[in-house]
């Protein structure tokens, strides 16, 4: 995410500053980025130390994402006191803007479509962090509210620059590598599960909207149209012009969420934001970065 929205900010013709621990990303991402860069660990505020000026926005989106990461303290040193620091240089340089990445694993296994005023049920550390960094935005936007905070929940987010991730990365990328190499997509019987599944460049389009905000909030980054694995079976089958059916296994997980997806009112009334990007639309875009060998 950060990569792209980075690319994004400067193509639009800000000035970009970007501090990265290279260590769980990859440099490749930010080819021809033309902004300053600095190597650093968010965990250590003299990380920021090296930013000149002042910053009219600050967009955090460093974390530890992995979600099968079973030390509870290093997944909330990084994804929150790390956000703390953020918090702490963007009040520092004067920035009047602060956009954070949430997460829609905050909903846990709630209702359909997932509202924002739900009470949180994380189902994970991961997502459990993510909650606290939403009660940390609001503690900090109330005790400075001449700076304005938005915390987006992604929900299932695909796209260009994820590959780094390797096997953590989104279930679409999965399915494309299965199928390039000839094999049978894998997913879990009888693959109607669904999922909000959001284009990276909408995500993005989210993150330049969250700045309109009036208001110090949480919104939902989604679509709120959940789509079978079926269908994204189809979707990449059309992309790759391939016929390759699903092969389908049994879930192993008891917990297991069968559906996800966003409600999406809030973000349309408090930032403009609604995503552009169909699933067809999407996979097909992605296909084609990829098949650029990208």
């Amino acid at each position: 995410m950060g990569s792209n929205l980075a690319l994004e900010l400067e193509a639009a013709g800000h000035s970009v500053a970007v501090l990265d621990n290279f260590s769980s990303g990859g440099f490749k991402n930010l080819e021809g980025f033309r902004g300053y860069v600095r190597a650093g660990d968010i965990r250590d505020y003299a990380a920021f130390a090296g930013f000149a000026g002042r910053f009219d926005a600050v967009f955090h989106e460093a974390a530890i994402t992995d979600t099968t990461v079973m030390d509870q303290r290093l997944m909330m040193e990084v994804n929150v006191e790390g956000f703390r620091n953020a918090l702490a240089f963007a009040r520092e340089r004067g920035a009047k803007r602060v956009v954070y990445a949430s997460s829609a694993g905050v909903y846990g296994n709630g209702k359909c479509p997932m509202e924002e005023t739900s009470v949180p049920a994380p189902e994970n550390v991961y997502s459990f962090s993510k909650a606290v960094m939403d009660n940390v935005a609001r503690e900090f936007a109330a005790a400075n509210p001449k700076m304005t905070l938005a915390g987006l929940r992604y929900f299932n987010v695909y796209g260009p620059r994820e590959g780094y991730k390797g096997k953590f990365a989104s279930m679409i990328y999965q399915l494309y590598l299965q199928m390039k190499s000839g094999k049978r997509p894998r997913v879990f019987h009888p693959g109607e599960q669904s999922r909000d599944f959001i284009y990276i460049k909408d995500v993005a389009a989210a993150n330049l909207a969250a700045l309109k905000v009036k208001k110090s909030c949480v919104i939902n980054a989604g679509t709120g149209r959940p789509e079978t694995f079926n269908r994204v079976i189809s979707c990449l089958n059309r992309a790759l012009k391939t016929g390759l059916e699903p092969e389908y296994f049994k879930n192993p997980y008891s917990f297991y969420q069968n559906k996800t997806q966003a409600a999406t009112a809030l973000a349309k009334k408090t930032s403009g934001f609604a995503a552009r990007w169909s699933l067809d639309e999407g996979i097909a875009d992605y296909a084609k970065f990829l098949e650029g060998g990208r």
